[in-house]
């Protein structure tokens, strides 16, 4: 700072608050000091700063994976609030239960970031109280947490939403193709949409069915042909399946042509998410808007770090909405 501050021709103390963003430097001297931090290519030092402020300039994200669509949207969202505040980010992957358990037993977080933004995790109770005690604020995303910060939709309502629509068109016989991550703990939504789903058979007077709910316990294609294996193998096999997840969904839509029967014409298939491609494969899904609920999270977050009296528990709840393609169609009729 000192080098800037002898070109710029003001004192260090100028520098300072000019590169910290204060306004009580006039405009004249905040453009020489910013026009001398380029010429000698001057960057803060986070680690120097955090001394002064107590702040890392970090937001940290604990996710169950990097591979998925979700994430990557919720991420894609969150990354350009960040920027914009100039803020770093930093990602905990956690894939699997060992893994898990090491960074609630570490906390790495601690410390290291302003805030933690916690994705699509169906936590315990413990591990809610070990975050609490980060001493941090912490969002929750694509989750309700109460009396915790959350951004999430509504997924008991999306997905009654989406059954419903399947009745309308005369299905009953509606299976349901549950995630297997979900089982495990790593997903709060897929409990909150098979909720839904049963909520829309019950108050249809649709009698829900145990071996329609199928897991899909191996990943990608394989997953998709051993459920629907179970269920065409039924003696009454379903006319309609209600996939979890737009990637469970894609995957069975392409199963069943292979196998050549008609989507929909003796199948219909219904997504939620709104994947990336799932306008191309035509899939009728309940979308929710993925990249905002990061962008949201990440403004929830700034507010958080920058004011004290902010709300530690504010929700933000978006809305999901039914986008009706070509994968559903009426109930098949039977010849006679």
């Amino acid at each position: 700072m000192a080098d800037v501050a002898d070109r710029a021709g003001v004192s260090v103390s100028t520098v300072s608050r000019t590169l910290r963003g204060l306004s009580t430097v006039s405009p004249d001297a905040k453009h020489r000091v910013e026009e001398a931090a380029r010429e000698l290519s001057f960057v803060i030092s986070r680690q120097a700063s955090g001394l002064v402020t107590g702040k890392t300039g970090t937001v940290a994200v604990l996710a169950p994976t990097l591979s998925s669509w979700f994430v990557g949207s919720v991420l894609s969202g969150l990354g350009g609030v960040l920027r914009g505040a100039g803020l770093d980010l930093m990602i905990y992957s956690v894939a699997d239960l060992a893994e898990r358990a090491a960074f609630f037993d570490r906390l790495p977080a601690r410390r290291n970031a302003d805030a933690l933004l916690v994705i699509s995790f169906d936590l315990t109770e413990e591990e809610s109280a070990r975050l609490d005690g980060l001493g941090v604020p912490v969002v929750y995303v694509s989750q309700r947490a109460p009396g915790r910060a959350s951004v999430y939709v509504d997924d008991v309502a999306g997905a009654r939403h989406g059954t419903r629509h399947l009745i309308n068109l005369g299905h009953r016989r509606i299976a349901y193709l549950r995630s297997a991550r979900g089982a495990a703990g790593f997903t709060f939504s897929s409990r909150r949409r098979y909720v839904g789903y049963q909520e829309a058979l019950a108050e249809a007077g649709v009698e829900a069915a145990d071996e329609l709910v199928v897991d899909v316990t191996a990943h990608g294609r394989r997953g998709a042909e051993e459920a629907m294996g179970l269920l065409l193998g039924l003696r009454e096999p379903p006319t309609a399946v209600f996939a979890e997840v737009d990637q469970i969904a894609i995957e069975t839509i392409g199963v069943l042509r292979s196998a050549h029967i008609d989507v929909p014409g003796r199948m219909s298939v219904l997504g939620f998410d709104d994947h990336e491609m799932a306008e191309w494969m035509e899939l009728t899904t309940v979308a929710q808007p993925a990249s905002e609920l990061g962008r949201v999270a990440g403004e929830l977050a700034r507010a958080l770090i920058d004011d004290p009296d902010a709300d530690p528990a504010a929700h933000r709840e978006l809305p999901t909405h039914l986008i009706p393609r070509a994968s559903t169609g009426p109930v098949p009729t039977v010849s006679a």
